[in-house]
């Protein structure tokens, strides 16, 4: 058994209750010695200040990192931080804030690479705070704050793409202020957090009253499982593992669609859609603007004729995002694309088409299925526009609502 000190990485949404969670925990935890180390947006961290008011017991190892992004930033001030509170006190456990703005996997990376920190620290769990009606609010086109507009943080994106993403990568959620909820919205609230982050806890709670045994020193935290728990990812490894790759063209019948029916949890379901053949640049962007509501996440790479860049795509509400992650391999010169094959032996190689292939998940609350998949079918190019773009490869020229450099991004809808 390990004798450095578990770390609880706390993350949240603004006024999610990530303090009222932390003042509890520090009155609640018993025989254990608990530092806290606060990250907050803006030159003054009030939420340090709050928990060192609020709290009964010793604050002595409340440390505090201001004007500045926990995750960024500040990296290097964290891991001073930590290191200087394990060799002042004796503690049982670190619970580290981020704040509202903040991704909790960069944090957790500073305890699982080599460095100073990860010598004293484990990461025991990664813990989201959700304000539960503002979580269901933000996916059902409810009026709620829809962008992080923290003039501090230089962070404008949208408020569901932050949420998305602190509960794809969590071990515990915490499903704050219940009591503003009926029980089928928190049901539903669970299921949509299910889908995103199957392998997570969820703690229903009000005024973030949950017992530290849930939270603290219960060594869920598995650090080689961390980049396959999102939901989207499971389904396309679920889907990959089914074993079929033939992979259709347009105009199959929905027999012989590539998709899976996955138990229903609360009326959430997700399904992976896999083609090879291209999408035509405008049907496709079309499409992506105009998902169904009932289209909670959606991630994935796709193929689209006009550029040689994958794709890669996310959803989270109304937002979408797409990022060229760099060319397909089957389109590079041929000494780097076998040098490239040669060095992953497990690449999904197609004789006609190479490693090009679309591979698109989508989680959502009664997502008509079939509907959406004929739209996508609909959307991909036919015979003769494949041949205009030169089987799949750039066109002449032709304008494209896709990013065509590496590392670009582009939205492609914005709540």
């Amino acid at each position: 058994m390990t004798d450095r000190i578990p770390v609880t990485v706390l993350s949240g949404s603004l006024g999610a209750g990530k303090t009222t969670l932390l003042n509890h925990l520090l009155s609640t935890a018993g025989d254990r010695d608990i530092a806290v180390l606060v990250n907050d947006m803006g030159d003054v961290n009030v939420d340090a200040d709050l928990i060192a008011e609020e709290s009964e017991v010793d604050v002595e190892g409340v440390t505090e990192l201001s004007n500045g992004c926990i995750c960024c930033e500040l990296q290097d001030d964290l891991e001073t931080a930590v290191v200087r509170l394990a060799n002042e006190r004796s503690f049982d456990a670190l619970v580290v804030e981020s704040s509202g703005i903040s991704e909790p996997a960069p944090v957790a990376r500073l305890f699982t690479t080599e460095s100073r920190a990860a010598a004293r620290y484990r990461v025991d769990a990664l813990v989201t705070v959700i304000d539960t009606r503002q979580f269901i609010d933000a996916f059902s086109g409810a009026d709620v704050p829809e962008r992080l507009t923290d003039p501090d943080a230089g962070d404008d994106r949208p408020l569901s793409d932050l949420l998305v993403e602190q509960i794809e990568v969590s071990n515990v959620v915490v499903c704050n202020k219940a009591d503003l909820c009926t029980d089928p919205e928190i049901e539903e609230a669970v299921g949509l957090v299910e889908a995103l982050q199957p392998s997570a806890e969820t703690v229903v709670t009000e005024f973030a009253a949950v017992d530290p045994d849930r939270i603290l020193d219960v060594g869920i935290f598995d650090e080689s499982e961390v980049g396959d728990l999102p939901g989207w990812k499971r389904a396309l490894d679920e889907a990959r593992d089914d074993g079929d790759h033939a992979h259709e063209g347009a105009g199959d019948a929905h027999g012989g669609h590539d998709h899976r029916h996955p138990d229903e949890v609360y009326g959430v379901t997700s399904f992976t859609y896999r083609r090879r053949r291209p999408f035509h640049p405008e049907r496709i962007a079309a499409l992506l603007r105009d998902l169904p509501d009932d289209v909670v996440r959606s991630k994935g790479t796709l193929w689209v004729a006009g550029t040689d860049q994958r794709q890669q795509v996310g959803q989270a509400g109304r937002s979408v995002r797409v990022e060229a992650l760099g060319p397909w391999i089957a389109s590079l010169p041929a000494v780097e694309r076998d040098m490239l094959r040669s060095n992953r032996p497990e690449l999904d190689w197609d004789d006609d088409h190479g490693d090009r292939l679309t591979e698109y998940v989508v989680i959502g609350t009664d997502v008509d299925e079939d509907a959406l998949i004929d739209r996508l079918d609909d959307a991909l190019a036919t015979d003769e526009e494949w041949d205009e773009f030169g089987g799949g490869g750039p066109g002449a020229g032709d304008e494209t609502p896709f990013p065509a450099e590496q590392g670009d991004e582009v939205a492609l809808r914005e709540p």
